[in-house]
């Protein structure tokens, strides 16, 4: 297991920091107080606001609302980032050390509720699902049972799972709307548990209407049957104040550049390594590192552990895959300083409060039956807001109206968003709906200017 040595207790943000001033002209170093520099507290103060927001270098001409699909990086991480390379290409080194993201993965293990031993940096949560899903243990038969409103991320390798080892996938399609509920989240899973039954896999965030699954509940369901869990959890680094050890999950992916706001290219892969009753009592899963170079040439690793002790580091043999770029990893880990430092709790109350605020102002215009998303039941907020701008109902399956929607917001009122496709229940065919994911860098009147704006642009195309 990988430790922290003292050489490594200085943050990660200080220390590239130092490294900038050594390759960058002074005019633009970062100073070695960068962390210092960051505001904590409630959001919800403009004084704090005003000095998060200035963190990042988003175009006061744009508003930025599909953090869902890619969030901006804040400044200081930029200039570290440019730094780390600048000082890898002067300086080229071993880009396999024993040590490769140790510091990182520490620090993201810590921010995220785990041991280091538990973690990975990987390119993204694509990279992490085909990972966790191509590892586990299953065959022909065995079944896994998941949603249609998993991104196709998940899909994919699901269904490569299908036609390659013949596992059997059953897609369940949630109810949406105002009016969801956690508990009939979790008895439409319950329901359709057979013997044959390996796996649950669900995202923890859909990205479809941004309904945010009752992630722990499934998980208890899950150890009632002996079930293996995994939950794509793109939409949650960054969003939410989440313990991964307290979910009791075992596999879980995640993307660094959504709301944690790292650079493209990163994101974080959790395999639970150890038995913790408290949080999840099942022995661990038989579960292969498929992509490693860390996976020994002779013989096989030993059986994993039964208590709360590793028996090996299964992060290790996730993190070793060749030659890293080895700047991503630290700069995502100074992103998740800043997180930290600003405060995940601070951030989760107010980017859910955004969508609350959002959430009212839609229902005002357009109706609660306009929602896709969840109202009712705060459990499944979530920091993305899905609904239909349209009143004719041939225009919600129209998907040129939504095309024409997304470009009109950009080109004629600065607010970038997105439209989204997913199966309704007893409803043939797709539908399509508008959707809002505001961030810690936006404010309220953005909203009502986003809102304001939409107005206009449905009843345009209408």
């Amino acid at each position: 297991m990988e430790t922290t040595t003292a050489h490594d207790t200085e943050s990660a943000v200080v220390r590239m920091a130092r490294a900038n001033a050594a390759v960058r002209s002074s005019d633009t170093a970062l100073p070695a107080s960068v962390l210092a520099d960051i505001p904590s507290g409630p959001l919800e103060d403009p004084a704090t606001w005003a000095r998060v927001r200035s963190l990042f270098t988003i175009d006061p001409e744009l508003v930025h609302l599909n953090v869902g699909t890619i969030g901006s990086v804040p400044a200081p991480v930029l200039a570290l980032l440019r730094s780390a390379d600048v000082d890898f290409a002067r300086r080229p080194r071993d880009p396999y050390p024993p040590t490769t993201f140790a510091e990182a993965r520490a620090a993201l293990a810590a921010a995220y509720g785990c041991d280091p031993d538990e973690l990975a940096v990987v390119q993204g949560a694509a990279d992490g699902n085909a990972r966790i899903l191509n590892g586990l243990d299953l065959g022909e038969g065995d079944e896994v049972i998941t949603t249609t409103h998993e991104c196709y991320t998940a899909q994919a390798p699901l269904n490569i799972l299908r036609n390659r080892r013949g596992v059997v996938v059953k897609k369940l399609t949630p109810r949406l709307g105002p009016d969801q509920s956690a508990e009939e989240i979790v008895r439409m899973f319950a329901d359709a548990i057979t013997p044959r039954t390996k796996v649950l896999q669900w995202a923890g965030v859909t990205f479809t209407v941004g309904t945010a699954m009752p992630t722990r509940m499934l998980a208890e369901l899950a150890h009632e049957h002996g079930l293996i869990t995994m939950v794509d959890g793109a939409h949650l680094p960054g969003q939410f104040d989440f313990d991964l050890h307290g979910l009791g999950i075992d596999f879980l992916s995640g993307s660094g550049a959504k709301y944690q706001c790292g650079p493209m290219g990163t994101g974080i892969v959790y395999a639970r390594n150890k038995v913790l009753p408290e949080h999840n009592p099942l022995p661990l899963p038989e579960f292969w590192p498929v992509i490693t170079l860390w996976y020994p040439i002779d013989g096989a690793l030993p059986p994993r552990t039964t208590g709360r002790e590793p028996t090996y580091d299964i992060g290790t043999y996730l993190q070793k895959t060749g030659s890293a770029d080895l700047s991503r990893g630290p700069a995502l880990q100074a992103a998740s300083e800043i997180w930290d430092r600003i405060g995940r709790a601070n951030i989760q109350r107010y980017v859910l409060g955004l969508c609350s605020y959002l959430k009212e102002r839609i229902v005002d215009h357009w109706g609660r039956d306009a929602l896709f998303s969840p109202l009712d039941d705060e459990r499944l907020h979530s920091g993305m807001v899905a609904f239909q701008p349209f009143a004719d109902p041939s225009h919600a399956v129209d998907v040129s109206k939504f095309f024409e929607f997304e470009k009109r917001m950009e080109e004629q009122h600065g607010v970038n968003l997105r439209f989204t496709f997913f199966p309704v229940r007893g409803v043939e065919g797709e539908r399509f709906a508008v959707r809002v994911a505001p961030h810690l860098y936006n404010s309220v009147a953005e909203l009502d200017h986003t809102v304001d704006a939409m107005i206009k642009v449905s009843a345009e195309l209408s």
